[in-house]
């Protein structure tokens, strides 16, 4: 029996998102994926190191992907609505 692919494949938007991730950040973001957590958008301050920004399935939490892979729930910034 032939049952449908559940996994979806990357949009092209998503996979240029991932390659501006390290390794440990990959990590954590399979996992939250697993939750239903999605990486939006990366930000990039002036002279500083990127922010990769992930929401929850309902958009109503973000946290960021830190270097060292860990989740900041309390990143210090405001997401606009």
């Amino acid at each position: 029996m032939v049952e449908k692919e559940r996994r979806r494949s990357l949009t092209p938007q998503q996979v240029a998102l991932r390659r501006e991730l390290n390794e440990a950040q990959i990590l954590t973001l399979a996992g939250l994926e697993n939750f239903g957590w999605e990486l939006k958008f990366v930000r990039r301050p002036l002279f500083q190191a990127a922010v990769p920004v992930v929401f929850d399935c309902d958009r109503k939490q973000y946290a960021v992907l830190e270097v060292d892979g860990t989740l900041n729930q309390n990143p210090g910034f405001k997401i606009r609505d």
